[in-house]
């Protein structure tokens, strides 16, 4: 029999490249620790939120670092890698001591489980990118691949993604500062592209002079306009309210920011990452719902944003708050006896 008053100990881990998965974590950590004391890991150096809750362990990690010309630098990736540093980390995070290690893409802890046999349970987005229920995009990516299904390999995989499929992958976690909001249409376009720079961001949006384009950037310090757009540092509040008073949202093909887009009922195009198979699969994903996909910001490309800024459409969905309900069901699977 499990003891389900047991209150358990438990070792949430979190990728911190990007801030979609910290944006998550936001919404899951409150009900994890309904089930029993939560230490949190963050792993990754390219994310701009701070978790409102105490991080016990703040590593390094394994992060993608983003280029300026709409691709991840796989060349600084490489080298920020510090792979010593990292496999010390793997060896010393104590894993054995958790009832239960939660994983949210974040290769420390995985790989730490791996070596060590100990129960690794992942709840992400990553979990259900690959899942034969969504489509792949007309090019293939086996390097690609093989990152994705081995950069935090886990023994169960719980996931998210723009719809469901089957019992084990859910409609996305909306952060209750998003499902909260007052929505309205004050007539501008939020845009958050974090793969190119603001120059190049610039030259492309310079050629809509009568659109509005309020822009967050992750190579900005100080904002800054430039006739018809202005170009902001990442702030979450801000970003967030641009978001829900925009009329549409430009962004990247990662997870959340799309998912809020689609749930405030904003017209969304993306542009995938380049070398970035995740973001690829995504945009595939978008596509079949119907969300313009963009290839790059190559003036080759251009045309379909106006074709974008005519439209109306708007993609329905439905994203119910379950995040407790998800959570609490994946917990009493796996339980310790």
């Amino acid at each position: 029999m499990e003891d389900s008053s047991k209150t358990l100990k438990i070792l949430y881990a979190v990728q911190g490249t990007g801030n979609g998965h910290l944006s998550r974590a936001m919404d899951v950590i409150p009900c994890l620790q309904k089930h029993g004391d939560v230490d949190i890991l963050v792993s990754g150096i390219q994310g701009d939120l701070e978790l409102p809750f105490k991080v016990k362990y703040k590593l390094k990690g394994l992060s993608f670092i983003f280029g300026k010309k709409g691709g991840v630098d796989l060349f600084k990736t490489i080298l920020r890698a510090n792979l010593p540093k990292l496999l010390r980390n793997i060896r010393k995070i104590p894993v054995e001591d958790y009832d239960l290690v939660i994983n949210d893409f974040e290769p420390v802890t995985a790989w730490a489980c791996y070596f060590r046999e100990k129960l690794c349970i992942s709840i992400s987005h990553q979990g259900a990118v690959l899942n034969k229920a969504f489509p792949l995009p007309a090019e293939s990516d086996r390097k690609g691949k093989l990152i994705l299904k081995n950069y935090a390999p886990a023994d169960y995989a719980y996931g998210f993604h723009f719809y469901e499929a089957g019992d084990d992958i859910f409609t996305p976690v909306i952060r209750g500062h998003v499902r909260n909001r007052d929505i309205t249409n004050k007539g501008h376009y939020t845009v958050y592209l974090p793969s190119y720079d603001d120059d190049m961001l610039i030259k492309s949006l310079s050629d809509y002079p009568r659109v509005t384009w309020d822009v967050y950037s992750k190579h900005c310090k100080k904002k800054k306009t430039h006739q018809n757009i202005t170009i902001s540092p990442i702030d979450n509040e801000k970003f967030t309210a641009s978001m829900a008073a925009s009329a549409g949202v430009l962004c990247g093909a990662g997870f959340e920011t799309p998912a809020e887009a689609l749930f405030l009922g904003k017209k969304l195009m993306v542009i995938p990452m380049r070398n970035q198979y995740e973001q690829q699969l995504n945009a595939a994903a978008l596509k079949k719902m119907g969300v313009p996909v963009l290839k790059s910001l190559k003036p080759k490309y251009l045309g379909k944003i106006n074709d974008w800024l005519e439209s109306n459409t708007i993609i329905p969905v439905n994203y119910p708050d379950r995040t407790q309900e998800i959570v609490d069901s994946i917990i009493a699977k796996h339980r310790p006896q």
